[in-house]
Parts: C-alpha cells; structure tokens; sequence
C-alpha cells in the first residue's frame, strides 16, 4: 500500500534581503532536502533541538509557507501543484494541531463558532445543526457539551488544547499533524492529552505526524522515529531502535539528555559549540563541527541517507559517514 504521506527531497529556503533595494544576499535553509513517508494509522515522530526546521516542515506541508523545491504527496496527489479547489479539497483531511492553544483559537469565537467554522466554509453542515455537531466533537476530545457558549479564555491549557484537537478532527482528517501539541502543558496535562490522541487515532483510523523535542514523549506515541539536525534527516528508524540503540552521534546525545531516575549525569552526551546557522551550514555533514566522533572526511562528503549495511532489513536509515563503526 503506498504511503498517505509522501516527502520527496523537500526544500524551504527563505531569502535574507539586504540594502535600500532590498536584494536578495542569501537564503535561510531551514528546510534542506527532506524525504519522508508516513504510512496510513502511523504515527512518525519528528524530533531535533529547536530551531532544526521541524515546524517550518510542517508548515510547508501544509503550504503555509512556500517550498523552494521537492514534492509532497498526499493521497497521490502533488500538494504543492494543486489550487483553487483541489486544494482546498486535500486540506479537508490533512490538519494541524498547534503549540499554543491560546494563540491558535480565535478569543472572540464562542467554543461552538470555533469548532464547527470548517464544517460551515465545507458546507458539510447547516446552520442550525452547529449545536448538534459542536457537541460530538465536545464529547469525543472528553469536554462537556455545558462548554458550547464558551469563550477560550475561560479554559485551562489542557482544555484548550483539546479544542484545537476538536477542531482538528471536525472535518474528519486522515493525516494529522501535532506540532508540540503537549510541550506547554503540565506533565500530567500532557499525559491526559497523549492518551486522548492514542484513543483517537484508533477510533478514527488517523495517522499522525507528531513534533516534539521530548524523546521520552515521542516515544510513548511512535511507531517511528525521524531525527532533523539543521534542516536535514540524520536517522530514521522504529522508535525502539533509535531510542534504544541510536547509530547517528547526534541521537545519541539527545537520548543521553532524557531524565532517568538514579542516573547521576555522567553519562550525559554534552555537546560542544553552538548549532550552525542554516544560513550558512557547514560543508560535508553539517553536524561535524560538534560531532565527538568526527575525522577529517567528515568535513569534505555530505553522508546520505541509507541503510546500516549490518541491519539491512531493519528500516533503519542514518545519515553519517562512520555509523558501522560506532
């Protein structure tokens, strides 16, 4: 079966514009030759320090921001060359749900204006059904119906941001992409949220691209793994297999930096230097300057992103030059 979500060496760049003519010097790679796939019910995790490129990916996925090349197919279909109504067609079944959740709901909209807008501008409701959907979707993110005539500020974090997972849902998406939706919330909050989205998915069959910088998260959620460094994929694999035998020295580090109890520190992978800026990556692997297993080749050859030749049938995938000797 081909995937529901299909990356294919996707590029977002955003121009630096200089001088009194405002000409272009330079581009932002934020985004840098990316290739995915998320498969129908999976749920892929994408983690990375911030400011690696996960949410500008998200957004370029949902043409929120312009991909400067690559393609991203969704259904079969090429959402980068579709407009005007098809378009407006796949973004029915392809949603996002947002870090904040008081910045993402409009505060003038009562709770049953918010979720059932989509439903309107569809057409797949009347007005005067607006009360009768509003409450399902209430009742499927676990809020009571008493909440319709609300406004979003009378809710808590965790409340609001089942709303945006209601309002997520309220056109009944395949693909729905959670970019830290868990991140601003307490951490029983956010073990509440997850286990609504892991009830959600199997009811309703979703499949989910969920972005976090929280490993131990990712991995309660995740069928597999995706780890961005500076705008590009550097190990690919199930979430069991990187989070437990990470092969890339960039993974390793960040499983070396999630809490346990009764570790005393030592074994914490602390990176050197500071993250490269994407407007002006390093030559070779751009992880290299911080890399501690690093050699000369490393700043010369860009390592693609392949198969371990000792897991061959594992689906693993590591982008790093020296990962069968480490």
């Amino acid at each position: 079966m081909p995937p529901l979500l299909s990356i294919r060496d996707l590029r977002t760049w955003f121009p630096i514009r200089r001088g009194l003519l405002a000409r272009t010097v330079g581009y932002v790679r934020a985004v840098d030759g990316i290739s995915l796939d998320v498969a129908e019910r999976e749920t892929l995790g994408l983690v990375g320090e911030s400011g690696c490129g996960k949410t500008t990916l998200a957004r370029t996925v949902l043409r929120l921001d312009p991909a400067r090349s690559g393609e991203v197919f969704f259904e079969g279909r090429d959402l980068l060359r579709l407009s005007g109504r098809d378009l407006n067609c796949a973004r029915r079944r392809l949603q996002i749900v947002f870090q904040d959740p008081f910045a993402s709901l409009n505060p003038r909209l009562t709770v049953m204006d918010l979720l059932t807008e989509g439903l309107l501008h569809h057409g797949l409701i009347r007005r005067r059904q607006k009360a009768e959907a509003a409450a399902a979707l209430l009742n499927d993110v676990g809020l009571s119906p008493d909440a319709l005539h609300r406004y979003p500020h009378e809710f808590s974090g965790g409340q609001r941001q089942r709303l945006s997972v209601a309002r997520a849902l309220s056109l009944r998406p395949r693909l729905v992409i959670c970019d830290e939706a868990v991140s601003a919330l307490d951490v029983s909050v956010q073990a509440q949220v997850l286990n609504l989205l892991l009830e959600l998915r199997e009811r309703h069959g979703l499949a989910y691209l969920f972005i976090s910088h929280d490993l131990s998260v990712v991995r309660h959620l995740s069928h597999r793994v995706a780890v961005m460094y500076l705008g590009r994929i550097v190990e690919l694999g199930r979430a069991s297999d990187v989070i437990e035998r990470p092969r890339h020295p960039y993974t390793r580090a960040l499983v070396s930096a999630i809490p346990r109890v009764g570790c005393d520190g030592r074994s914490r992978i602390v990176l050197q230097g500071d993250v490269p800026s994407p407007a002006n990556p390093p030559p070779g692997c751009v992880f290299h300057p911080r890399c501690p297993c690093a050699v000369p080749r490393c700043s010369q050859t860009t390592p693609p992103l392949e198969p371990l030749a000792d897991e061959p049938d594992s689906g693993r995938l590591v982008a790093c030059l020296r990962a069968a000797e480490i």
